[in-house]
């Protein structure tokens, strides 16, 4: 990879800006300095510093974040906060986007990458990737709810959907439930509760395959995916291949 564009890459400015610094005698490969942008370097390989500091470089991020709601799951908007609104700049920097989309007023666990590979395993009909939400539920959700969505229930546009896994955590007029999924239709869990006659209140998402949102982080905070939750997510995709 070319000098200059790997810092760039890594948040170091533009090529321009980047040709600066190599006038200004502040990197260096292997403790030599380096004036020629375009050099190749690996930076697995060889070391890359910027004023004494070395460079760590990543090529992708994984990001989870506790969506809260009236931000819209998008890269940009004209009118609406959007999740990637919510980083800071070096991460905007790797241009990452939301997995997926949870609808503006849902919360919950969103994960988000540059990694298309990753995106394209977790979101493909093909994986059957579960998803698990909590929702309050305005209305009795009963036993005939759960064998309805076990055999699938027919939308509003006459999809059927595959069979959904409901938990009734508190039944009454107002119901607290939890429900898997392994589709992401648009606007599913509320139409799905609307083709049995209930109404979707409120909308979190709890789990996507095997990344489980960390209750640690606050509505619109968000961490880097731990080795082993990452791990996890790639080799869950692998097995499914």
């Amino acid at each position: 990879m070319r000098l200059d564009k790997l810092l760039a890459n890594m948040g170091f400015g533009s090529r321009k800006e980047v040709k600066q610094l190599l006038k200004q005698k502040a990197v260096t490969i292997d403790g030599e300095v380096v004036k020629d942008a375009s050099i190749h370097v690996n930076p697995e390989v060889q070391q890359v510093s910027v004023y004494g500091e070395v460079v760590q470089y990543t090529e992708f991020i994984y990001l989870m974040m506790n969506k809260p709601p009236g931000v819209i799951s998008a890269t940009e908007d004209n009118y609406d906060q959007t999740v990637i609104d919510l980083l800071d700049p070096l991460a905007q920097h790797f241009k990452p986007f939301p997995v997926g989309r949870l609808d503006k007023d849902t919360e919950g666990l969103l994960l988000i990458t540059n990694d298309g590979q990753l995106a394209h395993n977790l979101l493909s009909p093909k994986k059957h990737v579960p998803k698990t939400y909590y929702a309050l539920i305005d209305g009795e959700v009963t036993e005939e709810d759960i064998e309805a969505f076990k055999l699938g229930v027919e939308l509003d546009d006459g999809y059927v959907t595959k069979p959904g896994e409901l938990v009734i955590l508190k039944s009454g007029s107002t119901s607290e439930i939890e429900l898997t999924i392994q589709e992401g239709k648009f606007h599913q869990v509320k139409r799905m509760f609307e083709s049995v006659g209930k109404k979707v209140t409120y909308l979190k998402r709890l789990s996507m395959g095997s990344l489980v949102l960390d209750e640690n982080l606050e509505l619109g905070e968000y961490r880097e995916l731990t080795e082993e939750e990452l791990a996890s997510l790639q080799q869950n995709n692998k097995k499914k291949e």
